[in-house]
């Protein structure tokens, strides 16, 4: 498992859909991953502090896990078949590890409230995960997958040629 950190939230100009780009600690390899706008504005209500009146659906989780006398250890995105993502949490209870299946965007909602590390799979980073250029900001290689999984991983190839990568580089300035 690999650690990373949640870079940033963007919007496909194309189809206004949300992709959460990971990042992995220490490099320059990335994770774009699709979610749904829910998700999204969950995750970065959280990042960006936002005070709300009410409790959003993952912060009604984190009350749950919390009154249950659970904790969450972490999540992991550990998989990825036809272009879906999949995700476990890892929940402590009792003294006993327990590995919960969810969508990623809601595991990544919920380790932002509770302030759980974020890993993801080697060989998910290995399939779907890009290095920028240092220098350009610009993809430097592809990850290695087999024809049928980069006909399944077109629409993340397509959203990331639309991307503007200079953001990247200016963050990491």
């Amino acid at each position: 498992m690999i650690e990373v950190t949640i870079d940033s939230i963007r919007v496909s100009l194309m189809n206004y859909q949300r992709v959460v780009i990971l990042k992995e600690k220490g490099t320059h390899r990335y994770l774009p991953i699709w979610i749904g706008p829910a998700e999204a504005d969950a995750i970065a209500v959280k990042l960006q502090n936002v005070e709300l009146s009410r409790p959003l659906t993952h912060d009604l989780l984190q009350s749950v896990i919390s009154t249950l006398g659970a904790s969450v250890q972490y999540i992991v995105v550990n998989g990825l078949k036809e272009d879906t993502f999949y995700a476990r949490l890892a929940l402590t209870v009792d003294g006993q590890q327990l590995d919960i299946d969810s969508r990623p965007s809601d595991a990544l909602a919920l380790a932002v409230r509770v302030g759980a590390p974020i890993y993801v799979e080697e060989s998910v980073l290995e399939k779907a995960g890009i290095i920028l250029e240092e220098e350009t900001g610009k993809p430097a290689a592809e990850g290695k997958v087999d024809e049928q999984e980069m006909k399944g991983l077109s629409a993340y190839k397509d959203f990331i040629n639309t991307l503007d990568l200079e953001d990247f580089k200016k963050r990491q300035s």
